[in-house]
């Protein structure tokens, strides 16, 4: 199936092979690699400084979070040499570019929470 909706996303396939768009959401749309990147917006940050942004994320997940987001291009990994290294963690500037995608949905989500929770509770009192 080949989407033609306006003229901004020319043909967009479907196809799981195929998408385009499937193949980048696949590996940015976890709430992790959002929170990441909104954290190393506002600057480089080591990784016990993610880890305090985000309390809830296990070291594990931040570890493989971090590597899925250098492989894809839109963080860098940066190892001062000094004893012990210290390492640095930055958006690239296909991240900061991705990054500015985000802003309006976060923009969005902080404008309806409330709109949502409602929806979500009248929905729960009826089950």
């Amino acid at each position: 199936m080949i989407i033609e909706d306006s003229s901004e996303t020319p043909g967009i396939s479907l196809d799981p092979a195929t998408c385009p768009v499937r193949h980048v959401l696949d590996g940015v749309s976890d709430k992790w690699s959002i929170l990441v990147m909104a954290a190393l917006h506002l600057s480089a940050r080591r990784f016990s400084e993610l880890r305090r942004d985000i309390p809830d994320l296990s070291q594990k997940v931040l570890t493989q979070t971090l590597r899925k987001l250098e492989r894809d291009g839109l963080i860098e990994r940066i190892v001062t040499p000094t004893a012990p290294p210290r390492v640095d963690y930055l958006l690239r500037p296909l991240g900061q570019s991705l990054f500015a995608r985000f802003s309006p949905l976060a923009t969005w989500a902080i404008e309806h929470r409330a709109e949502i929770d409602a929806a979500r509770s009248m929905y729960d009192a009826r089950k």
